[in-house]
């Protein structure tokens, strides 16, 4: 009995034992599957959140390109050129092979072996980079290039490189490599608005992708690193250098030995000249241009824009500007860092823009986006409503010391000349006659005037809005001054003739009867004759703008120097030039009689013909008669007023 009880206590003691044994196994189990699944949980939520976003394929796979958009002057000179570059496709069995082959041998050699990750290049750069404590080496595959070409945005962000891996592992299983590479090769970006091997080698060389030598495609092949860096158009030792750095890269690679190297060093490359697409001429006006032209066409096409600019008149211009704004030259000497010149035709044709002393230093276009206060560069709108009024240019007004509402005007020269003509004191721009005048016709008939004229900014209704103290802008300006110089017919500056699609058919052209007559005729004679004196009078404020033949203007200076105004114009043309600074800080004693004037001098001394008689002011009888018609302008108005001037 004994014996039995103990065998039953061993026994008993073994099961114990046993339990006690299995039962870290079986919570190791537990706790392993319950971290499995949370770990599948976690994982399949980090893989939806990467996927979250990934672009339609089958859409992106199609070849997308930003539509071109060139710019050309009147007389056919490229302006500006935009939107991106393509040539058609290749496939990479028509390819000569250095080209692949050079590409493979500086981005991807293993390209052929890997599932579109490369495990051993990841992991050196992942040393090299840990070693370093910075980027120096990147892992990725053509495949993954191609993935981000096809599908993402070059941004550095964790999601977008996890993206571009699933991307490249997609890509892998659907494609064969030749094909992922021939994806790549018409994808792949060279600098300059250039898409794809074709088009790069067009661009370049040429020459197409077929036809490439070894020099060539070893060239191609080192831009992927740094497409600008590595141009050949524009860094023709930098490229060279790298090219040479690839040829040694495809000897390693085992693609050409030695003796083929050599030989492809004294290759013809026949890079083409590194003239840009875009002009260095009329920055700041083509700029302009590129903004107004989605209120004309809708840019889903490619389309050549046909400005109004005249290429000569232009490189005149932004000479004259440079010569007056270099370092150390008159400008900067009286504390004056930045100008803008506008020139136009009588119908108001932009022919010469420059938007500022230098586009690269300041891409802030002077001449349409700056409301600055013209000061006595305004008073022509005031004499001109004091016309209106019944007032003629000999009419007499008293200099003298004035209040009006307790606001007490002041005369630039601080002296008081007694009895004047109205034309004398426009020639002088007396300051207290100009209140006189304003008040006189009253100010709301000013404002009328100067919104007759085309002034669009907000005009303060206070005895000070005779001086010119409400901002506008140089285009506005210049083209108020064109009323006169047309003869009374109001003009909308324009600066687009016609815009034509790819094929060259003609989407839009300019047409139109214009505003019409908008100043009197006598009114228009009266005011021209009391501007060319601002000029030719000995004490006129613009005797510094004489040209030698017949031209109209006023200078305008506005409080402590911080802008000055010179407007005027020929027969044939109409120029307006500003000078100031941009943070409104004082000139040294700049006035509108002085740079602007003379500026203003120099450039139309060359542009304009010297004409000696305005044109004959056609009367509403000839015109109601089509015997003479009056200038004409362009039927979107309403488009292109706001696109200068907004809303």
């Amino acid at each position: 009995m004994a014996k039995k009880t103990t065998n039953k206590s061993t026994s008993k003691t073994e099961k114990k034992s046993n339990d006690t044994t299995k039962r870290p196994v079986k919570k190791l189990l537990y706790w392993g599957a319950v971290a499995f699944v949370w770990g599948v949980i976690l994982f399949s939520s980090l893989l939806g959140v990467i996927a979250w976003g990934l672009p339609d394929v089958d859409q992106a796979i199609a070849a997308t390109k930003k539509p071109i958009v060139r710019v050309l002057a009147a007389d056919g000179v490229e302006l500006a050129y935009s939107g991106d570059i393509y040539a058609p496709p290749v496939d990479i069995l028509d390819l000569p092979p250095q080209l692949p082959h050079a590409i493979l041998a500086t981005e991807d050699r293993r390209f052929y072996d890997h599932f579109g990750i490369d495990v051993i290049s990841v992991a050196r750069a992942v040393f090299v980079n840990v070693w370093a404590g910075s980027i120096r080496q990147g892992g990725s595959t053509i495949t993954q290039q191609a993935a981000k070409n096809l599908f993402l945005t070059p941004q550095r962000t964790f999601k977008r490189k996890a993206q571009e891996t699933i991307l490249a592992l997609w890509l892998e299983a659907k494609f064969s490599k030749d094909q992922i590479f021939t994806i790549y090769l018409n994808r792949v970006y060279f600098g300059a608005g250039v898409y794809g091997v074709n088009g790069a080698a067009k661009h370049y060389f040429g020459v197409p992708a077929t036809n490439l030598n070894t020099l060539q495609s070893a060239m191609l092949a080192g831009m992927l690193k740094g497409p600008n860096k590595y141009n050949p158009a524009t860094n023709p030792k930098v490229a060279l250098t790298r090219a040479h750095q690839v040829l040694a890269n495809m000897v390693a690679a085992g693609y050409i030995d030695e003796a083929h190297s050599i030989r492809a060093k004294k290759e013809k490359l026949g890079v083409k000249s590194a003239k840009q697409r875009r002009s260095k001429m009329a920055r700041h006006f083509t700029d302009w241009i590129l903004s107004l032209a989605p209120d004309y066409v809708t840019l889903d096409q490619d389309i050549t824009v046909i400005t109004t600019l005249n290429s000569g008149l232009q490189k005149k211009a932004e000479k004259i500007v440079a010569n007056w704004m270099r370092e150390g030259g008159p400008a900067m000497k009286a504390n004056a860092d930045e100008t803008a010149l506008l020139s136009l035709a009588p119908d108001g044709a932009v022919l010469a823009m420059v938007g500022g002393k230098s586009w690269r230093q300041n891409k802030f276009n002077h001449a349409v986006q700056a409301s600055r206060q013209p000061g006595s560069a305004f008073k022509p709108v005031v004499f001109l409503a004091g016309l209106e009024a019944g007032l003629k240019p000999e009419s007499t007004f008293i200099d003298e010391p004035l209040t009006v509402d307790g606001w007490s005007p002041k005369n630039f020269k601080r002296e008081h000349l007694g009895p004047i003509s109205m034309s004398d004191a426009l020639s002088r721009s007396i300051n207290t006659v100009a209140v006189q005048i304003s008040e006189r016709a009253g100010r709301e008939k000013v404002k009328n005037t100067a919104r007759r004229l085309g002034l669009t900014g907000d005009l303060v209704s206070t005895p000070a809005l005779a001086l010119g103290v409400s901002g506008t802008n140089l285009l506005e300006l210049t083209s108020a001054y064109g009323v006169i110089a047309n003869g009374g017919f109001g003009i909308w500056p324009y600066a687009i003739s016609e815009i034509k699609d790819g094929s060259g058919n003609v989407i839009y052209a300019r047409s139109g009867s214009g505003a019409g007559r908008i100043v009197n005729p006598e009114q228009v004679k009266q005011m021209r004759k009391m501007l060319e004196g601002v000029i030719s009078s000995d004490t006129g404020t613009g005797k510094k703008a004489r040209i030698g033949h017949l031209a109209a203007g006023k200078t305008g200076t506005s409080q402590d120097y911080r802008d000055a105004w010179f407007v005027g114009f020929t027969p044939d043309l109409i120029t307006g030039v500003w000078v100031g600074n941009d943070d409104a800080t004082s000139m040294k004693n700049v006035t509108g009689g002085s740079i602007p004037a003379q500026m203003w001098k120099d450039y139309m001394a060359i542009a304009s013909k010297p004409i000696y008689a305005w044109a004959e002011i056609p009367t509403d009888k000839q015109i109601a008669s089509g015997s003479t018609a009056g200038p004409t302008g362009p039927n979107i108005f309403e488009v292109l007023f706001e696109s200068i001037f907004g809303k």
